[in-house]
């Protein structure tokens, strides 16, 4: 019996605790370039804002468009362009992180359809503590 009614203390606690911190993470402006016919990889830009008092880690990112997701920086040395994989991203608490065009952004490999312009499609990245958040991503024609 005991066991029984501390379970039911504990479960509301934690469910309200988790929509809490999902609704401090939010995910926004997510778009992509089209790509052409047989390309294998394309770039996600979007903005992560982070607007509770916890930081957070990104553990996992997902599209049914795409073999893999991860996460990328481009920097620039000695006038060379160069992407790297960046093996662990956090938010802090109260920080907006921008994926722009030319630093950091989602690389999508192993696409599974060429991305057309006016065409949508789910990116879904899951957080150590907001748990799993998803957006629509807006695909554009290339500038």
């Amino acid at each position: 019996m005991k066991r029984a009614v501390m379970l039911s203390l504990i479960l509301p606690a934690t469910l309200v605790a988790g929509f809490a911190t999902a609704a401090d993470m939010k995910l926004e402006s997510a778009w992509a370039r089209s790509s052409p016919p047989g390309a294998q990889v394309a770039a996600v830009y979007l903005r992560i804002d982070n607007t509770g008092g916890k930081s957070d880690r990104l553990l996992t990112i997902t599209s049914d468009v795409a073999a893999s997701a991860e996460v990328h920086r481009t920097t620039v040395v000695d006038g060379v362009a160069r992407m790297r994989p960046v093996s662990t991203l956090h938010v802090g608490a109260n920080e907006v992180v921008a994926f722009e065009p030319g630093g950091l952004h989602i690389m999508l490999f192993g696409l599974k359809q060429p991305l057309v312009t006016g065409q949508t499609f789910d990116l879904k990245m899951q957080f150590e503590v907001a748990g799993t958040l998803q957006v629509k991503v807006l695909v554009r024609t290339p500038d």
